[in-house]
């Protein structure tokens, strides 16, 4: 049984392009394309699709009302494919809260060539997306939740301003401990998930989510409006320390030293590591090297197999190392490869993540 496509685009050129380079493969095909998303519903209405490749900008109705009336109706894997997630990161990250798959961005200028170069990424999202998990999001706001200005002043003065007399051997104890976390596929919502839950006791937390560039300081700051924690895109020479989360830059790789008592973070341009910048592996071949038994490393839901091999090096020197299960895993690729390579020293069901990071 091949894989049933509808393309919802008011572009003919897109529907076109699109069309052709997934019926290039033979497990694909496109049954059906609609210029807006009510011509699309009377369609889907005769055969429901298996993925659905959908603009946000449209006439008569928006693509994110549309994917909302899809979840909420039949949860659906659906590929957000427009222009606007290029400049336009908070619509994109509305798309990824409200259920959708994955982001395809093309630009506003040379879209039909831009198209057919993506070819084989766009068939490999339609098949990645086809054997997803898709389930109706239930956003999950922490009861720690605070007045966000009373926890900064309260964090500055924890971090900053430290009394002379606070257990210092605690304060190494709880300080030393990191956590790196690597997702992409489905990882938005996962993300949010565990870090809502998170109290602002949990240890340091630097997270590589595969996103393009802009958006993850977007992403940064919602999380930040709904978590308990403190949550910000990263920067170099940002110190870890419990209750802080950092969030790697799209397009750029970040990596964890140390620096006298302390680990900060390294931010830096490089060329792209398993196809991904930020990449996984980068953070987690940091984490061995320099936190080692101090450092817990987590790969989440998502394509691919970014982060294994670092993981890997995590376990050897002696790191807790734990990969998502593949019952609460959107898609199964990082977290598998890894528990193929032996890397994970445990494997957690989402709901778990919480606990263990705690």
């Amino acid at each position: 049984m091949s894989i049933q496509v509808m393309i919802v685009d008011d572009s003919a050129v897109v529907r076109q392009v699109i069309s052709s380079v997934l019926n290039q493969v033979s497990d694909i095909n496109v049954y059906a394309v609609a210029n807006d998303p009510i011509f699309a519903y009377d369609k889907m209405q005769k055969q429901w699709p298996d993925v659905v490749i959908l603009d946000i900008e449209m006439p008569r109705m928006d693509g994110i009302t549309f994917l909302k009336k899809i979840m909420a109706e039949k949860p659906t894997p659906v590929i957000i494919c427009s222009s606007l997630a290029e400049h336009g990161a908070e619509l994109s990250l509305s798309a990824l809260a409200a259920g959708a798959f994955e982001i395809i961005t093309k630009p506003t200028i040379g879209v039909k060539n831009f198209l057919e170069s993506s070819g084989k990424e766009i068939i490999t999202v339609v098949r990645a997306a086809s054997v997803a998990k898709i389930r109706r999001v239930k956003r999950q706001v922490s009861a720690l939740t605070e007045d966000k200005v009373k926890k900064q002043d309260d964090f500055s003065h924890e971090s900053m301003n430290m009394p002379l007399d606070t257990d210092l051997a605690s304060l190494a104890k709880t300080t030393d401990r990191v956590v790196g976390i690597g997702s992409s596929t489905g990882g938005t919502i996962a993300l949010e998930k565990v870090l809502t839950q998170l109290p602002r006791t949990c240890p340091g937390i630097v997270i590589v989510q595969h996103m393009p560039e802009k958006f993850t300081a977007a992403f940064a700051e919602r999380l930040n409006s709904i978590c308990a924690v403190e949550i910000k895109e990263a920067s170099s020479g940002d110190r870890i320390i419990p209750g802080h989360v950092l969030i790697a830059p799209g397009g750029k790789h970040i990596q964890v030293k140390r620096s006298g008592g302390q680990y900060i973070t390294i931010v830096s341009e490089g060329p792209a590591v398993n196809r991904h910048c930020p990449s996984v592996d980068v953070l987690f071949n940091s984490l061995a090297a320099h936190v080692k038994q101090n450092a817990t490393g987590i790969i989440l839901t998502g394509m691919g197999n970014d982060g294994a091999k670092g993981l890997l090096a995590m376990k050897v020197s002696g790191s807790k190392t734990v990969a998502q299960n593949e019952k609460s895993s959107v898609v199964f690729g990082m977290p598998k490869e890894a528990i193929k390579l032996n890397a994970a020293k445990e494997i957690v069901d989402l709901d778990d993540m919480v606990k263990f990071i705690n």
